[in-house]
């Protein structure tokens, strides 16, 4: 997949929120801080003028953001959870919003979640994975921050990762934002989610 356009299509504060059109979507998911407005840059090519918010304050996204790629797909960013930092009655809100999203009856064709690489998944990111599966939807999990790992410890890291996350390594993507590794994987990853529901 080559990246011709992108816009921002609108913000959605609510989970029963209008979306701003009609066209398929791809959701990014994650922690706070795991480096996904940084890997949204980077996957579209946004580096001079950056269309997702990067902050060194983790929990900077608080609703729904969706992007209009090449007039095809919205992608959109989920609300960063897990943040400490952040009061619990605003995490839940946020929770409440990302899943109630999720269980929307909308054209979702997949949800890419994001686990840094440098750290094992958390229970937050085994609570999301759960909740996709039970809702039965594709998802994909992209290891962030892949290259600031050394060699040995990249191997451990994505054993590690498979294992407690219970997929085959083979499932997870190593990502960089920072050299681009896994950027045309990821697209490609996105184009299959794209296709196979066109397909059906």
């Amino acid at each position: 997949m080559k990246i011709s356009t992108v816009e921002y299509a609108g913000t959605v504060v609510k989970s029963d929120g209008p979306i701003p059109g009609d066209l398929p979507q791809v959701a990014f998911s994650g922690r706070s801080n795991v480096g996904k407005s940084s890997l949204i840059n980077t996957l579209l090519r946004r580096h001079r003028s950056k269309i997702a918010r990067v902050s060194s304050t983790p929990g900077k996204t608080q609703a729904l953001n969706f992007y209009r790629v090449n007039d095809r797909f919205f992608l959109l960013d989920l609300p960063g959870f897990g943040y400490a930092r952040v009061p619990k009655a605003m995490r839940n809100q946020w929770r409440g919003l990302i899943e109630g999203y999720l269980a929307r009856d909308v054209d979702l064709r997949g949800v890419v979640h994001l686990v840094d690489a440098r750290h094992d998944p958390t229970p937050q990111d085994l609570q999301m994975l759960d909740f996709l599966a039970q809702l039965g939807m594709p998802t994909l999990v992209v290891l962030t921050k892949i290259d600031k790992l050394k060699r040995n410890q990249r191997a451990r890291s994505i054993a590690r990762a498979a294992e407690r996350l219970g997929v085959d390594a083979e499932q997870l993507l190593p990502f960089s934002s920072k050299s681009g590794e896994g950027r045309d994987e990821l697209l490609g990853a996105i184009e299959d989610l794209l296709t196979a529901e066109s397909d059906a």
